[in-house]
């Protein structure tokens, strides 16, 4: 796996090195130690699937409040997904910044999210399916969000989302 970062400092692009032969292709798609070489020392305590039937679904932003922050590490296994990240803590450099990118199910990236950063994804194609890993499990009171279109942020989104759930499309403004 290549690390790659990104210009908020934590946020990594995981590019896997799959093998392929005749039978198909392996790759790994976690590994302690490699995460462990390139910073990232959070303890995998829950895994979730995001199922999403229809192009245009908006999941996020999302976080959770200090002292229950959670890191995330952000796959689409099928179809393709537009990820953002918003850096909120105070004292980093890039503070109020934000980056995207497109996870696909032919490019095999994952997007790594550290703690304090909150997170929201577009579907791009109908029946994406997007696979989280996270360090911390999930505490409904300390659970925070976004508006999506947040003009604190001007977030450049694809285009606009169609199918928002109603706690998401409630987020109040930062």
């Amino acid at each position: 796996m290549k690390f790659l970062k990104t210009k908020i400092q934590g946020v990594y692009i995981i590019k896997p090195t799959p093998f392929k032969d005749k039978r198909g292709e392996f790759r790994r798609h976690f590994c302690k130690i490699e995460f462990l070489q390139n910073g990232i020392n959070n303890k995998v305590v829950q895994c979730n699937i995001s199922e999403n039937k229809h192009k245009g679904t908006l999941r996020g932003f999302h976080y959770q409040k200090y002292p229950y922050s959670e890191a995330k590490t952000i796959s689409c296994l099928k179809g393709e997904i537009y990820d953002v990240v918003i850096d909120l803590r105070k004292k980093s450099k890039t503070y109020k910044k934000w980056i995207s990118i497109r996870l696909t199910e032919k490019n095999n990236f994952s997007l790594h999210v550290p703690k304090g950063c909150a997170n929201a994804f577009l579907t791009l194609k109908k029946n994406s399916i997007i696979h989280y890993y996270i360090s911390q499990r999930y505490f409904p009171k300390k659970e925070r969000g976004i508006k999506f279109n947040d003009s604190s942020f001007n977030v450049k989104w694809p285009f606009k989302p169609i199918f928002i759930s109603k706690k998401d499309n409630n987020f109040p403004n930062f």
